[in-house]
């Protein structure tokens, strides 16, 4: 199939640099939609826009809650505006987004570059671990966190032509592909890239290719591990969950995130629905973040893939010791 997800090759692409080509693509053909910056166009990847599309390239300068402001102006004369900033900047237009997007119902996409420990040594100040907390509190906001360059790709074209708040984080660092070529992306569903009966990782974002490679490890060990992709947080696939809460004798959430209020949280309220399996979140755990290398605060935090492998291992093993009581 052309879309089977694969680590083979370690092709390596950021994914702020994915989404700035892709908003670039889509606009040739729609010309409704508007970039807008916090002075950040090279980090966020929007400089790819700003060269294709100068004319349709809004420069705020550092005012992002005035950036919001004007995207929702926009949104409400008609335009399709993206507006880009890294995850912690994002966050300083919270109060704007709520009430000027997401009360107001009003298309507005939010990009957001540099979320999480992938921040790597620019520390603790600057690693967003709140975001998807912060979005998937608000009524109506799409929150989204696709895995590779092919998926964000994917996820852009989606998101132009959804009619609705929403946010999407993105990536600082270069992200191994998962996918062979561009998936398809439906917003609100998930997709289950290895299959597996005995264990289930959920995991997205960067987090993704690491839970395959955890997968991978766990079965030369002869646990059958089934690995989750949900790239869409909110809305989320409740089904693939419950499906996996039946047929796996347990589930770990998997994130660059606090585990408080992320992916973990959201599988934990559709699990509280229909309780099945048990539930193991790994995420950063309630802690500031430290600076260091992606990959180094990774392992720190037990979100990499020898983190996963050895919670699944646990999770497995406690099972196995319960059933023999």
């Amino acid at each position: 199939m052309s879309n089977t997800p694969t680590l083979v090759g370690q092709q390596s692409d950021s994914l702020r640099e994915a989404f700035g080509i892709a908003i670039a693509k889509v606009a040739d053909n729609d010309p409704q939609i508007i970039v807008l910056d916090a002075d950040v166009a090279g980090g966020t990847g929007a400089h790819n826009f700003r060269s294709s599309h100068p004319d349709r390239f809004v420069q705020c300068g550092i005012a992002e809650q005035n950036m919001v402001s004007v995207a929702a102006g926009m949104a409400h004369s008609g335009f399709k505006p993206f507006v880009t900033t890294f995850a912690v900047f994002m966050l300083r237009g919270l109060e704007q987004i709520r009430l000027s997007v997401a009360y107001s119902n009003k298309n507005v996409k939010l990009i957001a570059s540099h979320p999480g420990l992938d921040v790597g040594p620019d520390g603790a100040s600057a690693q967003c671990l709140e975001d998807i907390a912060c979005m998937r509190s608000l009524p109506g906001m799409v929150v989204l966190s696709p895995c590779d360059a092919l998926e964000v790709e994917a996820a852009t074209k989606a998101l132009a032509n959804y009619d609705g708040p929403a946010y999407m984080r993105t990536g600082r660092s270069p992200c191994p592909s998962v996918y062979v070529s561009e998936p398809e992306f439906v917003i609100g569903k998930g997709k289950v890239l290895n299959s597996g009966d005995d264990i289930t990782l959920i995991s997205c974002g960067v987090t993704t290719h690491r839970a395959l490679y955890a997968a991978k490890a766990l079965e030369e060990i002869g646990i059958s591990t089934r690995v989750i992709h949900m790239p869409s947080i909110k809305p989320i696939d409740k089904e693939l969950i419950w499906q996996a809460s039946v047929e796996t004798k347990a589930i770990i959430s998997c994130e660059d995130h606090n585990i408080y209020g992320g992916l973990g949280s959201a599988v934990a309220e559709v699990l509280s629905e229909r309780p099945n399996a048990p539930l193991t979140r790994l995420g950063v755990n309630d802690v500031i973040g430290c600076s260091g290398e992606p990959d180094e605060l990774a392992a720190k935090y037990g979100i990499d893939a020898d983190g996963i492998f050895k919670s699944a291992k646990s999770v497995y093993e406690e099972l196995l010791s319960h059933n023999d009581k």
